[in-house]
């Protein structure tokens, strides 16, 4: 292709969002689950925020990073799910490339963020357990708040490169994203160019930062198992144990689709690609409904509250 050509093609105005690949004709039914997900993320989200705000107790190390990841949760599913439940239901796939690029960096900046807050919260988890009586000393909300800040600095900036590299390929093949948001990989696929430095930079963010988190919150819980084994009884093992069940799961619930959905992008050419774009839509969903739910029934503090809410409504 001529340069004249390729510079043509440089800035498309529009990309279209194809939705579910061969599943066009079940969007609406699709729909459903997933207005139901988005909703039940958004109250449930709303509420823990509202919850930790208004009940003084809770005003500690580990309600504040739990409000962050609640944060964190409804930017990162209303980056996506408006879009998405426009091409469900009115069939509006046209998004602008300007508006492409900002639904790229917000997704990628706040899942990159959510991965450090569930690091933080692992070594909230590890001062609790191993330090205890320094807890107060050594996570104080000075501490809590330049730890909030250098996890947005981080994210913001390690993913700021994915739109400018976006920004910069030709399109000139289609300009059809054959899904229902626009993705980093997803878009620059779209390029009629080498694209490995963009393939690759996704590659290190993945394993190089959440890769890291996931090794610190390994290690953090290595830790944490060696304090539990050393207590005397299997009451207090199992006690202080119960203490991490809600965030062991809120781990589980973004790593392990997260992982599978981006390694399987880059790598699984034999999956069939509805099944992927299904996987990589439903994943952005899945931890911001989950993690309000897990913390709801497994915290205490958080559920006598909000029993203690909706009695106060009935009375």
């Amino acid at each position: 292709m001529s340069d004249s050509n390729t510079t043509d093609f440089i800035n498309p105005s529009t990309f279209i969002l194809l939705g579910i690949p061969s599943l066009e004709a079940a969007h609406i039914w699709i729909s459903i689950p997933f207005c139901a997900m988005y909703a039940i993320a958004m109250l449930g989200n709303f509420t823990i925020l509202f919850i930790v705000k208004r009940e003084p107790s809770l005003h500690e190390p580990m309600y504040y990073f739990l409000c962050m990841l609640a944060i964190t949760d409804l930017i990162v599913s209303t980056s996506s799910l408006p879009k998405m439940l426009s091409i469900f239901w009115f069939n509006s796939r046209e998004i602008s490339f300007s508006a492409c690029l900002t639904q790229i960096y917000f997704i990628a900046c706040f899942l990159t963020m959510e991965s450090g807050i569930l690091a933080a919260m692992a070594f909230d988890r590890y001062v609790a357990i191993c330090n205890p009586l320094k807890h107060s000393t050594i996570l104080t909300n000075s501490v809590v708040a330049k730890i909030g800040l250098a996890l947005v600095l981080r994210s913001g900036i390690l993913t700021l490169p994915y739109p400018f590299l976006v920004r910069r390929w030709p399109y000139c093949r289609t300009y059809i994203i054959p899904q229902p948001y626009c993705g980093h990989i997803a878009v620059v696929n779209l390029a009629c160019a080498d694209i490995r430095i963009s393939s690759y930079y996704g590659l290190f963010v993945l394993f190089s930062v959440m890769g890291m988190d996931v090794f610190f919150i390994v290690v953090s819980y290595i830790q944490i198992l060696r304090a539990i084994f050393c207590l005397p009884t299997k009451d207090a093992r199992l006690k202080t144990f119960g203490t991490c069940v809600s965030h062991l799961c809120a781990i589980s619930a973004f790593y392990i689709p997260d992982f599978f959905s981006s390694l399987t992008q880059r790598f699984d050419n034999n999956v069939p690609r509805h099944f992927l774009v299904l996987i990589a839509s439903v994943n952005l969903l899945v931890s911001p409904m989950l993690h309000p739910i897990i913390y709801g029934v497994r915290t205490k503090q958080i559920r006598d509250r909000l029993l203690q809410l909706f009695t106060h409504k009935e009375t």
